[in-house]
């Protein structure tokens, strides 16, 4: 076991419960669990406080979604305070403990390490308060939400992470038939935070998607990485030195920063565009490579849009709050694929 995993599993202390659910999410399908921490949390009968609390927060996805909840909020009557985690999991842990104190009613959460999960949920559930991860998930009974009993997942709002990954690698393949690149001079890129489940998930769905939609097998390499650009950059421009031989790349991730980290990385190694294909998870970053004008190796992504989640997250933990209605397990925000010709159509902010 690595020093970061016995970090991570020791920074897990505590036992948990999760929220009753089972309702429709919002694409129509159905989502149920059978465990029950929110059935404990009583209804609020007077104004409604609540907690938002992100990693990353200055990201401009975050960014957005911080932006639907507080206009949900607004437009409900909600009291909601929203907290920038950063990539600290030791200030998660403090910070819910200060919602808390300041009588949150509830919680909205998207961690920076899912190995605190079974301390928040232990410390909501101690206090009487409804829980609700964001984008991310968490377990209640363990750090690693991969291996956790779908009945100990907290429940959440965010995207699909198989229908978004698919997406993505359906989109790739598309862009690697259209290049007529030999598969033996080729390499496709999966970059991800490794430890974060829901990244695995659109990974794993963009390799398979990618592979029903290409031709002819590709070899693929996984890169570990922090999710951020510079760090994709790093570990990315390390894996092209690594395979000298390869003169074509085609790259997907967990968001954005991953893709635009591996397209830089690969321009700076000398790869021209037209022997690298990005495909972008959020169009965020990806929309600034297309305002530039100069052509590059960024050829989509999937805009995925913050605010819709925001707003779902808190009108979801409203509608438990106020009225006692389950939280569905997941419910999931629309997606749409844009490139440089349709991304200012599509409502995609680029900031």
């Amino acid at each position: 076991m690595s020093t970061s995993t016995r970090r991570r599993v020791a920074a897990a202390t505590g036992l948990l419960l999760t929220l009753a659910v089972s309702t429709a999410c919002s694409t129509g399908q159905e989502s149920t669990s059978s465990s029950g921490a929110g059935a404990s949390v009583a209804p609020v009968s007077g104004k409604i406080s609540m907690t938002y609390l992100q990693k990353q927060g200055d990201q401009e996805y975050f960014i957005g979604e911080a932006a639907g909840a507080k206009a949900k909020a607004a437009e409900l009557g909600v009291d909601l305070k929203v907290v920038n985690l950063g990539n600290d999991a030791n200030k998660t842990v403090s910070e819910v403990q200060s919602a808390i104190a300041q009588k949150s009613n509830g919680l909205i959460i998207v961690v920076p390490d899912p190995a605190v999960g079974p301390q928040v949920v232990q410390a909501a559930k101690d206090a009487k308060v409804a829980l609700l991860t964001s984008d991310d998930q968490i377990c209640a009974t363990g750090p690693d939400p991969s291996v956790c009993a779908k009945t100990d997942l907290v429940p959440r709002i965010g995207f699909s992470g198989a229908q978004m990954g698919g997406e993505v690698g359906k989109r790739a393949a598309e862009e690697y038939q259209k290049a007529g690149w030999n598969p033996a001079e080729t390499r496709t890129i999966s970059a991800w935070k490794q430890d974060v489940t829901v990244c695995t998930d659109r990974v794993n769905a963009a390799k398979a998607a990618f592979a029903a939609g290409a031709s002819a097998g590709v070899q693929n390499i996984d890169v570990a990485t922090d999710n951020t650009p510079t760090g994709a950059q790093d570990k990315i421009a390390a894996t092209v030195t690594a395979n000298p031989g390869v003169k074509n790349w085609v790259v997907w991730g967990c968001n954005d920063e991953n893709v635009q980290g591996g397209v830089t990385a690969l321009e700076n190694a000398g790869f021209k565009p037209d022997h690298v294909i990005g495909v972008g998870l959020g169009a965020y970053l990806a929309c600034k490579n297309w305002n530039s004008g100069k052509p590059s190796g960024m050829r989509a992504a999937l805009f995925i849009n913050g605010k819709d989640v925001g707003a779902l997250a808190v009108q979801t933990l409203y509608d438990n709050l106020k009225n006692g209605k389950a939280m569905p397990a997941e419910a999931f925000a629309p997606t749409t694929m844009v490139d440089a010709t349709t991304f200012k159509t599509s409502g995609a902010t680029c900031n």
